[in-house]
């Protein structure tokens, strides 16, 4: 795939670290002209991001902002202006509310779920609207989801986090429908991702254990790494995946075959 961003300007949202971090450098890698690194408070390892895509070749706009705050996300489509378009935006930026017992009710408050919408659902819409004419102005472009397994089994970091991951989704097929033909609009469903967020929420000995039970238990016997998320990402941000548009992908070493409601999909 190499070269198949060449000459484009991509923005991902979210990208100081772990999946986002992973597909700012795998665009650079593939020839991007420019890459816009977003992140909300890690501003040591945006810089580290950013100085690997230089290395790469590409031009870097490194921009703060909280995706759930609607002027954030217009500063940092702001930040694209200067190229004149964005040839693919990847809302990347997402957070989670840990309550891994779902039948305990009382562990989300209404501002647990407030705020998870608010950064899962409500920010990348956000974004869209907020680059939208850069899009546009790219003549045909890309916007892809980072949504989750979650949205569609149910079960993960907390009902709040996949409920909100579930909206993603269908407002993914909302918008592909809406925006089309000019912007395609896709999202990605991962499973487990070996990163350095997933270990800092719920602690090195956890992460672990969850790292060598999913290793175990996934049909594929591995646990995801961020790369490995990164090249189906950057495959629908691409104009390799031109002819679709509305889908979601689930990329979680196929794990979801496990489970029941799923197994005769």
């Amino acid at each position: 795939m190499a070269g198949d961003f060449d000459g484009k300007v991509i923005l991902v949202t979210g990208s100081s670290t772990g999946l986002g971090a992973a597909i700012a450098m795998g665009a650079a890698k593939r020839g991007a002209k420019a890459v816009i690194v977003n992140y909300a408070s890690s501003a040591k390892e945006a810089e580290v991001t950013a100085a690997a895509c230089r290395a790469a070749g590409a031009a870097v706009e490194i921009v703060q902002g909280d995706v759930a705050k609607d002027e954030d996300c217009k500063k940092i489509a702001k930040a694209a202006e200067k190229f004149g378009m964005v040839h693919a935006l990847a809302n990347n930026a997402g957070i989670t509310k840990m309550a891994p017992n779902h039948g305990d009710l009382n562990a989300l408050t209404m501002e647990d779920f407030q705020r998870v919408y608010a950064v899962n659902t409500v920010g990348p819409f956000q974004m869209i609207r907020a680059a939208r004419s850069l899009l546009e102005a790219a003549g045909k472009s890309s916007v892809l989801m980072t949504s989750s397994i979650a949205a569609v089994t149910g079960v993960g970091s907390s009902v709040a986090y996949a409920a909100s991951k579930g909206a993603l989704n269908t407002m993914t097929i909302s918008l592909a429908r809406v925006l089309a033909p000019k912007i395609r609009v896709n999202a990605i469903c991962p499973g487990f991702i070996d990163t350095p967020w997933f270990t800092k929420g719920v602690g090195e000995q956890a992460a672990a254990g969850i790292r060598e039970r999913v290793a175990s238990q996934a049909p594929l016997k591995e646990a995801s790494k961020a790369e490995d998320v990164a090249d189906p990402a950057l495959f629908l941000l691409s104009d390799h995946s031109r002819h679709i548009t509305g889908e979601t992908l689930m990329i979680d070493a196929g794990m979801h075959l496990g489970f029941s409601p799923l197994v005769a999909r």
